[in-house]
């Protein structure tokens, strides 16, 4: 018999927060195919979903078979999360270099755009990792009421509300706020590099920098050529010997 869910209070977070809520340039931007997409429109919602759940997917990491069958109507938006929740990619990167309490604030994060209410609601879901494994944990926190009210069927998931007016910085992001790899591995791989600048750069605009055909671009080599012109030679004029340096008719 598998274990319940184990009861957490949540706290006050911004998501929390009735909705009220100034428009401007860093409001997250929505991505759902309730409305008619275009393929355009779709491709960018496909795009949307991996950098919520990967942050960036490389041509390797993408899944093709997924993408085939959101395009056709074959399976919801939700179908697709789930997809990369369960993908290789999701599990090397998440799940293998980190604990279940971390991996589980990374999911959260991601698929329920909020951070975790608190250490008792991270222990809860850890719980049902160690019980139920990953597709058992994935499939209960995308069939939570929560996630259905948030985002539904058709909805790519986002971070929620993370700017707030009055305020003058906003939440972090969330692959800014938990990386990818813990302390241990983040130590293994020999992060944080420490790098000395001995180089002074300076920024030229692309208005100033020489064009092509300019002299300047050619003043290096010919400076590298180093031509010698022809030493003349040094002899005294009473060290000249006229009479027989004249020719003369014989």
């Amino acid at each position: 018999m598998a274990i319940p869910l184990l009861e957490y209070s949540p706290t006050s977070q911004n998501q929390r927060v009735a909705a009220y809520e100034v428009p401007g340039d860093e409001q997250p931007r929505v991505f759902s195919t309730d409305n008619l997409l275009s393929p355009t429109e779709l491709t960018d919602l496909i795009e949307a979903a991996y950098r919520q759940i990967f942050f960036h997917a490389f041509a390797a990491d993408r899944e093709s078979v997924l993408e085939s069958q959101l395009r056709n109507g074959q399976i919801t938006v939700r179908d697709f999360i789930r997809g990369l929740l369960l993908s290789d990619r999701y599990k090397r990167s998440f799940y293998d270099l980190n604990s279940n309490y971390r991996f589980v604030e990374q999911t959260v994060q991601r698929v329920l755009g909020r951070d975790i209410y608190n250490e008792r609601e991270k222990i809860a879901w850890s719980i049902v990792v160690a019980t139920k494994g990953l597709v058992g944990f994935v499939d209960q926190l995308l069939n939570s009421e929560e996630y259905l009210e948030a985002f539904g069927y058709s909805t790519v998931p986002y971070q929620r509300r993370r700017v707030l007016p009055g305020r003058s910085e906003g939440e972090l992001p969330f692959n800014i706020k938990s990386p990818r790899y813990d302390d241990y591995y983040r130590a293994k791989l020999g992060f944080p590099q420490i790098i000395w600048q001995t180089q002074v750069r300076s920024y030229v605009s692309s208005d100033k920098k020489p064009k092509a055909g300019d002299p300047s671009l050619f003043t290096n080599m010919a400076r590298s050529i180093g031509p010698a012109g022809a030493v003349p030679q040094r002899v005294s004029a009473l060290n000249i010997d006229y009479m027989n340096a004249v020719p003369r008719r014989k």
